[in-house]
């Protein structure tokens, strides 16, 4: 009898072999928001997908992954406009290594454009949050990293949204690209009086350690966000080290 029902054990879990595994964990959970607002031209909108791409590819990234005690992150993009224009262009991907980095960047070279509309950032942090609660994979830290050209101008109050998505723990960090060349006759976006990257400071990022970053046009993009991601991936980290150093000189 204690043979059969440890066959009909044996037989129940090979057939869902996910009942005997711990969930996998990584160091950070990040969203990668990106602004394909109708202020987005399309070489602008290609230099900022390729930007991410080839940042996932770098040696600076993967060490910045490797560095952490799991050795992995988790990220996902979602493209964002309007406030019911928002969509995953690239799933919960887990990425520790230059062949899943890699894989990665791929996904996000052979993905279309999804919208070219208003801009809700409020929608997309908001639906970045929803990523956040389906990711597959434990994280540490949960991170959303907003890139955009303009304020928000559609959808929900900015700072409502920004103070829901905080209060559940998630970090929002912010990359304002001021776009010296706007397109001919786009007039969608008012720039605030105190400039785009004091309203991103003010309005759009929060929680801990949130920072922002401001590029001058979309030609640098690449760089930024090469810089962006080693900040969250292990900025913290690097501070702590560096502060525990100078204690013990």
């Amino acid at each position: 009898m204690r043979v059969a029902v440890v066959g009909l054990f044996v037989a129940f879990t090979g057939l869902f072999p996910f009942a005997t595994h711990a969930a996998e964990h990584v160091d950070v959970a990040l969203v990668l928001a990106t602004d394909v607002s109708r202020s987005v031209d399309s070489d602008e909108f290609e230099l900022q997908r390729k930007g991410y791409a080839d940042a996932f590819s770098t040696p600076r990234v993967l060490d910045a992954i490797r560095s952490g005690p799991h050795q992995a992150i988790a990220v996902t993009l979602v493209d964002g406009s309007g406030p019911t224009e928002q969509k995953v262009v690239v799933d919960w991907s887990v990425i520790r290594d230059k062949a899943s980095g890699s894989a990665f960047a791929a996904a996000l070279l052979e993905a279309p454009r999804s919208f070219a509309a208003f801009t809700s950032i409020s929608a997309a942090l908001l639906f970045a949050k929803v990523q956040l609660d389906r990711c597959p994979v434990e994280a540490e830290r949960h991170v959303i990293d907003v890139s955009g050209d303009g304020t928000n101008n559609s959808g929900p109050p900015i700072t409502a949204a920004r103070d829901q998505v905080v209060a559940a723990g998630v970090t929002i960090n912010g990359l304002a690209i001021i776009n010296l060349h706007p397109n001919p006759g786009y007039t969608a976006h008012t720039q605030p009086p105190e400039g785009l990257a004091e309203y991103y400071r003010q309005n759009v990022i929060g929680g801990p350690n949130a920072f922002h970053l401001v590029i001058e046009d979309f030609s640098s993009f690449a760089t930024a966000v090469e810089g962006k991601l080693i900040r969250e991936i292990a900025g913290v980290r690097t501070r702590r080290k560096l502060a525990a150093s100078s204690l013990g000189d």
